[in-house]
């Protein structure tokens, strides 16, 4: 055999060779071409339509844009202790969201205004408990759950929500006339505050949390 008819048969061995695994709207003559229950139609490997399971479709796939991280915006603003913006929703949550710790008082007569959100109680400020931005807090589907706080010293703690950060009104007495919140709070009690080893001075401190 010469060398001229040797690279021919290597060279259609090849060309057969890569049809055998022609994928969706790949090359093909037989159904032989196409991979798993890809069939040969029109000269290309697609869906057999008698099988029930698709492989391919009639396109490629497109490719979903990049979802913004925080898609979350005003909704208008407030004029109470200066003009304020209102937000309905929060930051998406995470396995670590980034968060604002500030401090509650969720006793009666205390700074957190009127008695709780999720049970129309007031609490004793050394259970470890939270209230979240209006976004996070759900409509109260966050009622009783069990929140994780990591704080940047590498501390964490277990709470539980039980108020809203009312992110949306304020300058009232359900809100001890203070400003809305913003929309990434976690507004824990003292407690909290203690098991972070952190100090309640400090007024707002960055932390990230999760739900447990």
């Amino acid at each position: 055999m010469s060398n001229l008819a040797f690279l021919s048969l290597i060279f259609t061995i090849f060309i057969s060779t890569s049809n055998a695994i022609s994928q969706c709207n790949g090359p093909c003559k037989t159904w032989d071409d196409c991979d798993g229950q890809l069939i040969c139609i029109n000269g290309k490997c697609n869906d057999d339509p008698n099988v029930g399971t698709k492989i391919c479709k009639s396109n490629p796939p497109s490719v979903p844009s990049p979802t913004p991280t925080n898609t979350c915006r005003p909704s208008g603003t407030i004029n109470c202790n200066g003009v304020h913006p209102i937000y309905r929703c929060s930051p998406p949550v995470t396995s670590s969201t980034p968060a604002q710790l500030t401090f509650n008082d969720f006793s009666e007569g205390g700074d957190g205004g009127g008695p709780s959100s999720c049970d129309g109680k007031y609490h004793n400020n050394n259970e470890r408990i939270v209230a979240l931005s209006t976004g996070w807090f759900a409509g109260r589907l966050r009622c009783g759950k069990m929140i994780l706080i990591r704080a940047n010293n590498g501390k964490t703690v277990t709470a539980k929500v039980v108020d809203e950060c009312d992110s949306t009104m304020g300058c009232d007495a359900e809100h001890a006339f203070q400003s809305p919140c913003k929309n990434n709070i976690v507004d824990g009690s003292i407690a909290v505050w203690r098991a972070l080893g952190l100090n309640t001075d400090l007024g707002i401190v960055p932390v990230t949390w999760s739900m447990v």
